[in-house]
């Protein structure tokens, strides 16, 4: 049986593959790489379980929360069998809900605002200079990630980190500047104050 040699090129069809395998580990890499200036903190990690006939499907439920220090702040959920995925998972969803948060000087909000979601309510409420963040570990690091420094803070109802994670993001897309309340009313920023 004579066997078949190669003539050093490989087939056009592995070339290929081979390629597309390539851009697809760059892209899973890009994909993976932090952000420039984002910071991501697991908030709560859950061993979740979808009861089916064939018995009980377990998984894993990471809530992590992104943000630059600057306004911007996203929360996300991730959901698979392992845990590190699941993070990864939760980061790659935050990053897609960023919204942006006006601050005042830079440390606080603008004013009092009841955040909403299911059986959460959290009440935000802006605070003078050196106060801190007065808050959970929930609200706190969503408001540490956005760049808050000075807020009091409040939760009532359901103290469930997704939930109330959920009611603080509710709480801070509410907020309005001056500017944007006198753009709104068609009026000047000292005639929305009278």
């Amino acid at each position: 049986m004579a066997k078949k040699q190669s003539s050093g090129a490989s087939s056009p069809s592995a070339n290929v593959s081979a390629g597309a395998a390539s851009r697809t580990r760059a892209r899973e890499r890009e994909r993976r790489a932090p952000v420039e200036g984002l910071e991501n903190e697991v908030i709560d990690l859950r061993r979740v379980a979808k009861v089916t006939k064939g018995g009980k499907n377990l998984s894993f439920r990471a809530t992590v929360v992104v943000g630059n220090g600057q306004g911007r702040v996203g929360i996300g959920k991730g959901n698979t069998r392992e845990v590190p995925s699941a993070i990864q998972r939760a980061i790659h969803d935050a990053r897609r809900r960023m919204i942006q948060v006006p601050l005042i000087e830079d440390r606080t909000i603008p004013h009092e605002v009841w955040g909403k979601f299911k059986a959460s309510r959290v009440l935000l409420k802006p605070a003078f200079p050196g106060t801190g963040i007065i808050a959970g570990g929930t609200v706190g690091a969503i408001c540490r990630l956005a760049g808050i420094r000075d807020i009091l803070t409040k939760a009532r109802g359901s103290t469930n980190p997704l939930t109330l994670a959920m009611a603080t993001l509710d709480g801070l897309k509410r907020l309005r500047t001056l500017e944007q309340v006198a753009q709104a009313r068609d009026k000047k920023p000292e005639e929305v104050l009278q």
